[in-house]
């Protein structure tokens, strides 16, 4: 006796509605993790006339001069400095290596971090409730130049 195939019915066209809205999910999930990989190694911190401007993060901003408080900024050694390590994340990534978004701190303060190095990092006070810990390639130059500002 031979074979005989008997193919099956074809699905309606539900299977694939449902299937499209997973696969767009899917899509944006993968061009938002891929931004997020872009964003810890190209993020930017610019120093301008009118305060700072942190580019290519995800909660990257623009913060003015005025917000910063006076003489308030310096820089830290998270190893050494354990009052100012970040506690729990409000809203942010916390990936290994690298942190940014909204962060609890030790000492209880709110954050805005980018942290790379926590060996290396600058700390600004701001007086609108919150801190900035960011890693910068040029710690002591940059705190130059936001005492500049300041």
């Amino acid at each position: 006796m031979t074979a005989k195939v008997f193919p099956i019915i074809p699905a309606s066209a539900k299977a694939m509605w449902v299937m499209l809205p997973i696969a767009v999910f899917l899509v944006v999930l993968a061009f938002f993790l891929g931004f997020i990989a872009y964003s810890t190694r190209n993020a930017k911190f610019e120093v301008v006339e009118g305060g700072l401007r942190i580019k290519g993060a995800l909660y990257g901003r623009f913060i003015s001069n005025g917000s910063f408080v006076k003489d308030g900024a310096k820089i830290l050694n998270l190893d050494r400095e354990t009052d100012f390590q970040p506690r729990t994340r409000a809203n942010g990534i916390g990936l290994p290596g690298y942190s940014e978004g909204w962060f609890k701190l030790k000492n209880g303060e709110k954050a805005l971090l980018f942290l790379t190095d926590r060996t290396k990092v600058v700390y600004i006070p701001t007086k609108n409730g919150y801190s900035v810990l960011l890693s910068p390639k040029h710690p002591e130059e940059m705190l130059n130049w936001v005492g500049e500002l300041l």
